[in-house]
């Protein structure tokens, strides 16, 4: 897909500046954090391989055919739109059910697993921020703080006025394969070529997740 998308880029509209939504999983399982964009990428799943694929692709066509395209490398960023699907709002829908009482418990893989997570808005602004620079170049964007799936557990219920513990099963059946135990982002090139900063803290982020899924 990435591949088609270049080649009509570059033959059809190559003055258009063009944004490729690159992941922090393509670092993988590499220990050494926190991530920027020069670390070893070590993807550690197909999803991650591929978007690795697309990221190398960009550059190559960048480079090749002097096109502005940009590709941003995402740390997890969540919002109350958020797919069901992420554990982030499997964690903040199942809180809303179990507090209204149409299920029992909450069902999750690894609880240790840290991700570095953001607000999807604040993350939104940086993609902007990249198409609008006269030099198109490669930006981690995250928050630069981790916090664990059990914290993230921990204060989703404590804002629906409930205890974690009493609800949360781990379930083998949601262990990955190959497991990432640790993703935490440098955005230090974002803040400074970009003058970009996060703006929602990781409290305030669950606890709007979770007013949401409530309501």
């Amino acid at each position: 897909g990435t591949l088609r998308l270049m080649n009509a880029y570059r033959q059809m509209c190559p003055d258009a500046r063009y944004y490729q939504a690159s992941s922090s999983e393509m670092y993988g399982d590499n220990p050494r954090v926190p991530f920027n964009e020069e670390s070893r990428m070590t993807p550690a799943s197909p999803y991650a391989c591929a978007k690795l694929f697309s990221h190398n692709l960009v550059r190559n066509y960048r480079e090749s055919y002097d096109l502005h395209a940009s590709s941003g490398i995402l740390f997890n960023h969540e919002s109350p739109r958020r797919g069901f699907e992420f554990v982030t709002r499997k964690i903040t829908s199942h809180v809303a059910r179990i507090k209204h009482g149409e299920l029992k418990e909450l069902p999750l893989g690894n609880l240790e697993a840290k991700r570095d997570w953001g607000f999807a808005g604040d993350y939104v602004r940086a993609m902007h921020l990249m198409l609008q620079q006269e030099t198109p170049e490669d930006y981690v964007v995250a928050t630069g703080k981790t916090h664990s799936v059990r914290e993230f557990c921990q204060l989703a219920f404590e804002f629906a006025g409930l205890n974690y513990e009493d609800y949360v099963v781990e379930d083998p059946r949601f262990y990955r394969p190959a497991e990432v135990h640790l993703l935490l982002g440098d955005a230090s090139k974002a803040k400074k070529q970009l003058g970009w900063e996060p703006t929602v803290g990781f409290e305030e982020l669950v606890e709007m997740m979770v007013k949401h899924d409530l309501d």
